[in-house]
């Protein structure tokens, strides 16, 4: 999730890639969300009051509504972005691959980040794993994802993507997934599609060492 010189871009791929230089709205948006993160990294995420951010982000706060709708989406980015990818990468597999491979594929690409926005991803990622205030925002935000995954299985199954397979299967994903970014957070070091790649292997054989 980097410098404020360097405007970054709602994530297609993910929340931290950089957006062209003079993008006028994105880098409006990029600025918002470097000093968001700056400000929240450094002082706590609720110690900080909008108009700070739009200040040091060289903005007004009527500026800073029109391109982020909250505190927490300076954080999270254009996380629909993300989402949206998700289900495009998704409808691309189609029935080509294995249910299970097409899901860890997609997550695993669409996660994938050059190695200079590493340092914001992991300053953007800390703020949403652990930020208390984050929390209920995480599980709307969770909950997009899970529709998506569950969408995907359900179809491929032939189930309601209500049904407990559909659900299952998206939910254990994105827990794999979360449990992923916690470990590479804390290792400061190894690769982030490694440390995915590890936990949907696990998922996936059914944790065979406990066995």
């Amino acid at each position: 999730m980097s410098a404020s010189s360097a405007a970054e871009a709602p994530p297609g791929t993910s929340s931290a890639v950089p957006l062209r230089v003079g993008d006028g709205r994105g880098s409006t948006r990029a600025r918002i969300e470097r000093a968001a993160l700056e400000l929240f990294t450094a002082q706590g995420f609720e110690q900080v009051t909008i108009e700070e951010i739009a200040a040091v982000a060289g903005t007004s706060r009527r500026t800073f509504f029109r391109h982020v709708g909250s505190k927490a989406d300076a954080v999270w980015g254009d996380f629909a972005a993300h989402v949206a990818r998700l289900a495009a990468l998704l409808d691309a597999a189609g029935d080509s691959v294995a249910v299970l491979p097409a899901v860890f594929g997609a997550y695993v690409e669409v996660n994938d980040y050059a190695e200079a926005d590493l340092p914001v991803l992991r300053q953007r990622m800390r703020l949403i794993l652990t930020e208390p205030a984050l929390q209920a925002h995480s599980q709307l935000r969770y909950a997009d994802v899970d529709e998506v995954v569950a969408r995907y299985v359900a179809a491929r199954c032939g189930q309601a993507p209500a049904a407990l397979l559909p659900r299952l299967v998206a939910t254990a994903t994105r827990a794999a997934a979360t449990t992923a970014f916690e470990v590479w957070l804390a290792e400061e070091e190894g690769s982030l599609a490694g440390a995915l790649r590890t936990a949907f292997g696990q998922l996936a054989d059914g944790f065979p060492d406990l066995r």
